[in-house]
């Protein structure tokens, strides 16, 4: 049986305050003054303004407490079953021995993030909001485009200098939005008033710079998303890096890789446009001198064709032809014969002579010279030897 008064001796003795101060004064040397803390949320409450949490790892639990003044810098509020990563430290309340951890910041697990990102990808695909037929297509040469994203920013440094440098001639209109955080309600209203589009806009670029894919779930937000689905003009989303896919990017008319890949997207290249119109300038003046020097053959024909029949020609042509046949039938003329030395000679009734078989002696003959006629009579017949 021990001895309680010989232990009494031995120990230390502690009142109850002096043994919880005891302890903090062992946790508060033992633990560095922040730390990281992965869990899920069991229970989710806020209390006067602060937040109170029962954190677990399926084998043991914890409280946590985000006070009023540090809930306004978060940007994610967990709900039951969400799986968070915090950056806390320790507290020990010495009068009840009691643990918390006091938290800084709480940001989504990537499997949280995830797992939202399913659900609401799922529902708006049942209801065909994710369907690339409702992708509409870009204006080819866009007069003016919003850039929804933060300001001033690298990713919008970067998106206003490539627009410069591919297509000046596009209005830009820099629309401010929260590209993170539990803002889901500011940038509907955004979105709710650019649907009016009293600007003019012809698209609308939402973008945003590379981070952890925790930081991009205001883009998974179904409200968001809805907003976009049906947006009365295209919407071009530049969200994160080219591994990060959000809702948004599925319900939009076209996803780029990276903000100035959007830019890229959707402005035309100056210098492309520039080479586009040199070269079709080229076929323009070579279909053009082609089709002028097609016309010219053909006028050249033509007129070929019209000098050749022109009444004048015609004329000409036929009296040419008439000469010559008056030339011919003039060579060819019995006055012409006749006066070459030949006769023509015909009988008593005027039966033209061409063979001496044709008269007998005693017939009288007509002979036709050039210049008069000779009446005779055949005195003899004398045959020639064949």
């Amino acid at each position: 049986m021990t001895n309680f008064k010989t232990h009494k001796e031995s120990l230390t003795s502690y009142s109850v305050k002096e043994l919880n101060e005891s302890i903090g004064l062992l946790l508060s040397r033992g633990f560095a003054p922040k730390f990281i803390l992965k869990a899920t949320v069991s229970k989710s409450q806020i209390k006067k303004g602060h937040l109170w949490l029962t954190l677990t790892d399926g084998k043991a639990s914890v409280d946590g407490v985000a006070w009023s003044s540090t809930i306004k810098s978060l940007k994610f509020l967990p709900k039951a079953d969400d799986g968070v990563v915090i950056i806390g430290k320790l507290n020990f309340w010495e009068s009840q021995a009691r643990i918390s951890v006091q938290v800084f910041d709480i940001r989504a697990s990537i499997s949280t993030v995830l797992k939202k990102f399913e659900i609401v990808k799922l529902k708006l695909f049942k209801e065909g909001l994710i369907d690339d037929s409702l992708r509409r297509k870009l204006p080819k040469y866009p007069h003016s485009i919003g850039i929804l994203t933060s300001a001033p920013s690298s990713a919008l440094a970067d998106m206003l200098r490539t627009a410069k440098e591919r297509w000046p001639l596009t209005k830009l209109y820099i629309i401010p939005i929260p590209v993170q955080g539990n803002n889901e309600s500011e940038l509907k209203t955004i979105l709710s008033k650019l649907r009016k589009n009293k600007l003019g806009l012809d698209s609308i670029i939402i973008a945003r710079g590379g981070g952890n894919r925790e930081d991009l779930m205001l883009f998974d937000n179904e409200i968001i998303a809805r907003e976009i689905a049906t947006f009365p003009i295209p919407v071009i989303t530049g969200i994160g890096h080219e591994d990060d896919l959000t809702v948004s990017d599925l319900v939009s008319d076209h996803r780029s890789a990276t903000p100035t890949a959007a830019i890229v997207d959707l402005l035309p290249s100056r210098e492309n446009e520039k080479n586009n119109f040199l070269q079709n300038k080229k076929i323009l003046n070579d279909y053009f001198k082609l089709f002028v020097q097609n016309k010219k053959n053909y006028l050249n024909t033509k007129k070929s064709f019209f000098q050749s029949h022109s009444p004048r020609l015609l004329i000409k042509n036929q009296r040419t032809k008439l000469n010559y046949i008056f030339q011919l039938l003039d060579a060819l003329s019995p006055d012409k014969l006749l006066k070459r030395g030949f006769a023509l000679i015909t009988d008593e009734s005027g039966n033209s002579i061409y063979s001496i078989k044709n008269v007998k002696e005693k017939d009288k003959l007509l002979v036709q010279l050039f210049d008069g006629k000779i009446t005779t009579e055949v005195d003899s017949l004398n045959y020639d030897k064949i």
